[in-house]
């Protein structure tokens, strides 16, 4: 309850939970962006520097509501508290202000009354407007309709807001403006900033299940002479000092390698990779990779270690263990399902895996180019057009054709299979694991045909010559794991597009 000294608020200027425009917000764009810089204007000839300074001991208002909630609601004396945060309501009701703050962690009412305030505090707050920025002190208790409510006994201005806020009704609703302006999305959408909250979340989950099982985190270069470790296309480059070409890496993986070479036999990197391919709701040519190597470890080690990391991750995000993403019901109760790629083929597409020809006749009716392409292309591409759809996962698909997985061991005495998994979950691909190649001569052989035919001067047809000598200094056996850490968050906040959990996409020019 306010106190008996205090304005007491009535139910009818008791403002609602949703933010809405206050006064100046009407008219004209030139007419608003004035009426908030005459503000400005009134605040520096208070001696107010509207931009602010700093202010300690504030407390999240996630934590100051847990306080209120053990307090008596009808107690007079609340214990005092220092809160700040941005003015996302903002209602007069004569000598009584009420705004509705807002941080990171949650929102809070705040009553200004004129006379608990006193003069030269009222005046500030007569330059208040909405999307701005301020810290209060004041008692927490409850107001006579029951809201939990900051009673401030000071203001202090931090930052003015020079631009108006997104219509109420209408918001920020286009999706590329609400990419291109994230502060104001961050703002303003609804569940947003809990998004990239959990996003936060579940990297550290990723970092922590890698130390408990001693992996060390480490760094790999971003610029590179070629691109390796993947089949896609890099960004390229130019190095004025030295004059040279280089490239922006495609993967993590072929330096991380060469450090078990060097006998760091557990290794992680987190870290941006750029491929100079399309936009779309599941790529962004800019993404976050994680990438862990075990000596002495194998593919079967990667999925233990895959089921470990996503379970602990979820938890961290508060992602309920089974729920419902992109149509499809995934349960995230380990161990995960694992079924043979060749026999997905065979069930879902209705074709020989072992016979090439039955692979050719089956794409050819699913309209897949067949003409002097390689059996396991033909079959990937087939697995890809007619599998990947319909895993609603998780599901390890183990044990890949060899021709399609360069960097990967084969499997004893079935040279045509590698010990690879992908794991998927919605028909889309979350992870990618493998046992690593680690002869010397195979892995050149692999390489040289992998790059057969491409032009001398794409960066693609470079081979990494030092990773090959590497090698031949001897790499332990070991398993291999990659996860996107984009379609992670993406999976486990149940987003609909990359671009959501991404928080600065690219874009065309405007």
């Amino acid at each position: 309850m306010p106190h008996p000294s205090e304005p007491t608020p009535q139910p009818s200027v008791t403002p609602p939970a949703a933010p809405q425009e206050d006064a100046s917000s009407k008219g004209s764009g030139a007419a608003l962006e004035k009426a908030r810089r005459d503000k400005l204007d009134k605040l520096r000839e208070l001696g107010i520097d509207p931009w602010g300074k700093r202010f300690d001991g504030v407390a999240p208002i996630a934590a100051v509501r847990a306080t209120g909630e053990t307090i008596d609601k009808a107690a007079e004396d609340g214990p005092t508290v220092r809160v700040a945060g941005r003015i996302m309501l903002l209602r007069s009701a004569g000598s009584l202000v009420f705004i509705n703050l807002v941080d990171r962690t949650g929102r809070i009412q705040i009553m200004l009354g004129k006379k608990q305030v006193g003069p030269e505090i009222w005046k500030v707050v007569d330059c208040l407007d909405l999307g701005d920025v301020i810290g209060i002190d004041g008692r927490l208790g409850y107001s006579k309709t029951g809201e939990m409510t900051v009673f401030a006994a000071g203001l202090e201005f931090l930052t003015k807001s020079l631009e108006t806020p997104p219509d109420k009704f209408h918001g920020l609703v286009d999706p590329d403006l609400k990419q291109r302006m994230r502060y104001l999305d961050l703002i303003h959408g609804e569940g947003v900033r809990d998004r990239f909250v959990s996003r936060s979340r579940i990297v550290e989950a990723v970092r922590r299940v890698l130390a408990k099982r001693g992996y060390l985190e480490v760094e790999g270069p971003t610029l590179q002479e070629s691109a390796g470790g993947a089949a896609a296309r890099p960004f390229k480059t130019h190095h004025n000092a030295l004059d040279m070409p280089l490239v922006l890496r495609i993967a993590l993986e072929l330096h991380l390698k060469r450090l078990l070479v060097g006998g760091m036999e557990r290794v992680f990197e987190l870290g941006r990779v750029y491929r100079n391919e399309g936009v779309s709701p599941r790529h962004n040519p800019e993404f976050t990779m994680l990438e862990a190597y075990e000596a002495y470890g194998d593919y079967f080690t990667m999925m233990d270690l895959t089921e470990a990391v996503i379970v602990e991750a979820a938890q961290a995000a508060g992602t309920p263990q089974r729920f419902e993403f992109m149509g499809h019901t995934v349960d995230l109760t380990p161990p995960f399902k694992r079924a043979r790629y060749d026999d997905l083929l065979a069930a879902v597409a209705g074709c020989d895996p072992a016979d090439p020809a039955s692979i050719a006749k089956t794409a050819a009716a699913c309209g897949i180019e067949t003409a002097g392409r390689h059996p396991d292309v033909i079959k990937s591409d087939l697995f890809e057009a007619q599998v990947e759809k319909t895993l609603s996962g998780p599901i390890f698909v183990i044990d890949y054709p060899a021709a399609v997985c360069p960097l990967t061991k084969r499997k004893a005495g079935q040279p045509h299979i590698a010990e690879r998994f992908e794991l998927y979950v919605a028909g889309m691909e979350l992870a990618n694991a493998y046992t690593e190649l680690n002869d010397p001569d195979l892995q050149e052989e692999l390489f040289r045909t992998q790059l057969a035919g491409l032009p001398e001067d794409d960066s693609m047809a470079r081979m990494d010559t030092d990773f090959i000598r590497a090698l031949r200094h001897g790499m332990p056996p070991a398993g291999g794991l990659g996860i996107g850490i984009d379609r992670l968050v993406m999976f486990l906040t149940a987003a609909p597009s990359i671009r959501d959990v991404i928080l600065f996409p690219i874009h065309r020019p405007q």
